[in-house]
């Protein structure tokens, strides 16, 4: 496992005695996310039986439902093995700058079809839902922008752009707990003072400190507000920074130009999703990210045709 030595990894030969067959991968999901008790994803009741159906194992007396481990997830109608899930899970985790479709079809004798959509499926298990955290601070914020560089883009794409800098690239705002370690982030429209201030400041708990540069659109919040200004090469002023924040998005661009080489804007919240969520867990041990993952996957949904469409 990449990252801090006192974490503890899995090696690729326990990975395998972990999950020997089928069996074993179905039972390490069913163990995460029912414990000791089975419980129908349907109506929640724990009164549930063994099935003799040839998809669906079980059976709620109450909702008169069949359901698998899959239901109500973001596996739900999945065809690939659940041994394959949880060597993706396995994957996608101790990948810090993200793993490729390509490669994940190499690794899972899949297509890169298959590998893409499961990608996306777990990325999505790793959205955060509800109201976002207030944290405590000190908060830093700060924007970056994603898109390909003009040296490696089509001769006609560079004659389109007729303006330097950010122009076609995509705006995206987040926000560091430095008590917790916590990022959030999203793509946003545009870099705006409304668009900005609003999604910052549910994120900032009363009497928090937060940090930014010196962009206007941060001006006048309602906060302990200091700043750095990095046009006078002013980076860090005691506490005052934003570098936690800014070495997220360094570790995003990395993965951005070395692994994926291509992050579209319609799915880019969801690669967010990714690298805000592998942030928010790389404290823990692998296995410890692996469940907190595999926990994620139920409750949400992704459809293949509602991620191709336009």
């Amino acid at each position: 496992m990449s990252g801090k030595s006192h974490r503890e990894g899995i090696s690729l030969i326990e990975l395998t005695k972990m999950f020997p067959d089928e069996k074993s991968a179905v039972r390490w999901f069913e163990k995460i996310l029912w414990g000791d008790q089975r419980v129908c994803p349907h109506c929640g009741s724990t009164d549930t039986k063994e099935a003799s159906h040839r998809k669906m194992p079980y059976w709620c007396p109450d909702c008169r439902h069949y359901f698998s481990v899959k239901t109500g997830s973001v596996l739900q109608n999945s065809k690939v093995p659940m041994r394959k899930w949880a060597f993706a899970v396995y994957l996608y985790v101790t990948n810090i700058k993200g793993i490729s479709s390509m490669r994940l079809h190499r690794e899972l004798d899949v297509t890169q079809k298959t590998a893409w959509f499961m990608l996306h499926r777990i990325r999505e298990g790793w959205k955060a839902t509800g109201l976002p955290d207030s944290f405590s601070g000190p908060v830093e914020s700060d924007e970056a922008y994603i898109g390909g560089k003009r040296k490696n883009m089509s001769k006609s794409k560079r004659k389109a752009i007729t303006r330097q800098g950010t122009y076609g690239k995509t705006a995206v705002v987040g926000v560091k707990d430095r008590a917790t370690n916590t990022v959030r982030a999203v793509p946003v429209p545009e870099t705006t003072l409304k668009t900005v201030q609003d999604y910052v400041a549910p994120h900032i708990a009363p009497g928090a400190a937060l940090y930014t540069d010196s962009f206007s659109v941060y001006r006048d919040f309602p906060f302990s507000h200091e700043i750095v200004r990095h046009g006078v090469g002013e980076y860090v002023r005691g506490n005052v920074h934003t570098n936690g924040i800014e070495s997220f998005w360094a570790l995003l661009k990395r993965a951005h130009y070395g692994t994926y080489h291509w992050m579209s804007k319609k799915h880019l919240a969801r690669y967010l999703n990714e690298f805000t969520g592998r942030h928010n867990v790389r404290k823990l041990d692998t296995i410890d990210q692996m469940r907190d993952l595999a926990t994620s996957l139920t409750g949400k949904q992704l459809l293949y045709r509602d991620l191709i469409k336009d």
